[in-house]
Order: structure tokens, then C-alpha cells, then sequence
């Protein structure tokens, strides 16, 4: 890959992007980033290499593709900034921005400018990311790969079909990783309160969580096969999932997915067209 790639915005996901496209072989000088922030200027151009800037349009001049990494509220402003500026050249456009729909950052960006969304979760930081990819109809084949290139550079990506739906992968991955966390804290107290160390609870804990990734991760996906085969007729297993059983765990999950989802298009909504 040998694109110019600007990032607006070097917060921390847009660093595990740039962390990752330098490891898949992309040039430091091949980076930009705009960030209002001296101190993470600094650290950016330390760790990495890049090329820094506080003024988000000198960033994105002459970009092949741009990353728009910065918070919902900020998007309209930070866009039409430099709107005018790409508009000749129409730069790939990637929104890593939960709730900002693609008609929005396309009124923003200008007719011909090409824009996907996407929607990573915090586990990009470790390298191991889950990143779901929508673009509309019409994006070219280039395009798509170059926005799985970019996007897939600290992690997994899959394309969803309807925009929507990245309501619902913020429910489920997005937020996703403090569920399990909180799992985990949750079977921690529980052993705690029986007795166990807290320490060897915690650590017991945090490994099983992992461990338990790592063998979905390397399995061919079927979840409920994974789980049946180490649930032993009659044994422990099987008494602490009928407890969830009888419990509904499997509603209060759907329910609180539900719950993410909608608040998902409430941000949406709250921070797009009203910001017209």
C-alpha cells in the first residue's frame, strides 16, 4: 500500500489505525495527522514517525484517503472546514464516528466525494479489533479495498448491507468488550464471595475470558458447539447455565442489545441533520 493516508483526528483509535498500517508496511511519511492537541502532536510524531499538524486542513491536502476519527459533535464543523479543499481530488472518506450517517458526511464533504462508515471497537488497540464496514451503492471495487486495507489494519472487518445495522454491530461489538468485562467482574465477586482469594479470582478471571476468545477466534465459529463441549451431562457447567436459564439471562441480553441499538440511532439523529 503506498497511499497518502490523513487521519483527522490522533486520538486513540486512529493510533491503533496508523500503529497497524505501519506494521502491514505503509511508510510513516505516507501518514498525516491533524490533532488540535500539542502534547498528542508530540507523542504521535515520537512513537510513530508521522508527519503532525494542528491545522486539519494543511492535513488533508492531496490525501488518497482520509480518516475521520474525531467525537460525533465535532463532525459537522471539522468537515466543512476543509470540505472545498478535497472536493477536486475526492479522497476515500472513512468515519470511524459512531452515529454520523453517510447522507450527512456526504452533504458535508461535497457531491463526488466517496464516504464508507465504520464502526471499530476498543480491542483495535491491542491489534485484535472488530470493524464493521458500510459504504452505499455505487462505491467502487478500488474503493472497498482500499477502505479493508485501511480498516483492516488492526483487525477484523466485515461489510454490512444497510446502514442501519451499524446500530446494531455498536450494540454488539462496539460496546461489546464491556460486556464481557463485566462479566468477568461479576464472576470474580461471586468467587470472591465463596471464599477465593481476590487476586486469584481476578487473574482466573481475566484469563478465561481471554483464552476463551482465543479458542472462539481459532474454531470455525459455532459458538453453541464450543459451549456444548465443555458442558459435561450433570456436571457444574451445566448447573451454572441452567441457573442463567432460569434466570433469562438469554432476555436480558437481547433486551439490553435492544437498548444499545436504539440509543445508537438516538445519537444518530442528534448528532447529524441537526447540525446542518
Amino acid at each position: 500500500m503506498k497511499h497518502t493516508v490523513t487521519f483527522i483526528g490522533g486520538g486513540h483509535m486512529g493510533a491503533a489505525l496508523i500503529r497497524g498500517l505501519i506494521a502491514k508496511g505503509l511508510a510513516p511519511q505516507n501518514i498525516r495527522v491533524g490533532e488540535p492537541v500539542p502534547d498528542r502532536r508530540d507523542t504521535l510524531a515520537r512513537e510513530f514517525g508521522v508527519r503532525v499538524t494542528g491545522d486539519n486542513r494543511e492535513a488533508a491536502q492531496g490525501a488518497d484517503v482520509i480518516v475521520l476519527a474525531v467525537k460525533p459533535q465535532d463532525m459537522a464543523a471539522t468537515v466543512q472546514s476543509f470540505a472545498e479543499l478535497i472536493r477536486p481530488r475526492a479522497p476515500l472518506v472513512l468515519s470511524i464516528a459512531a452515529g454520523i450517517r453517510v447522507a450527512d458526511l456526504q452533504d458535508w464533504c461535497g457531491s463526488g466525494v466517496p464516504v464508507v462508515r465504520a464502526m471499530p471497537n476498543r480491542p483495535a488497540l491491542n491489534g485484535a479489533g472488530a470493524t464493521a464496514i458500510y459504504a452505499p451503492a455505487g462505491l467502487a471495487d478500488s474503493n472497498r479495498s482500499l477502505a479493508e486495507q485501511v480498516l483492516g489494519a488492526s483487525g477484523t472487518t466485515v461489510w454490512v448491507r444497510d446502514e442501519h445495522s451499524l446500530d446494531v454491530v455498536t450494540a454488539l461489538s462496539g460496546s461489546g468488550p464491556a460486556y464481557f468485562f463485566l462479566l468477568a467482574e461479576l464472576m470474580t465477586d461471586a468467587a470472591v464471595g465463596l471464599g477465593l482469594e481476590r487476586d486469584s479470582a481476578r487473574e482466573l478471571a481475566i484469563q478465561t475470558l481471554y483464552g476463551s476468545g482465543c479458542m472462539a477466534r481459532e474454531s470455525d465459529g459455532d459458538l453453541a458447539r464450543l459451549r456444548s463441549e465443555v458442558t459435561s451431562k450433570g456436571g457444574t457447567t451445566e448447573a451454572a447455565l441452567r441457573s442463567f436459564d432460569t434466570a433469562n439471562l438469554r432476555d436480558i441480553v437481547a433486551a439490553a442489545i435492544k437498548a444499545a441499538t436504539q440509543r445508537a440511532g438516538e445519537l444518530a439523529q442528534g448528532f447529524g441533520k441537526t447540525q446542518k
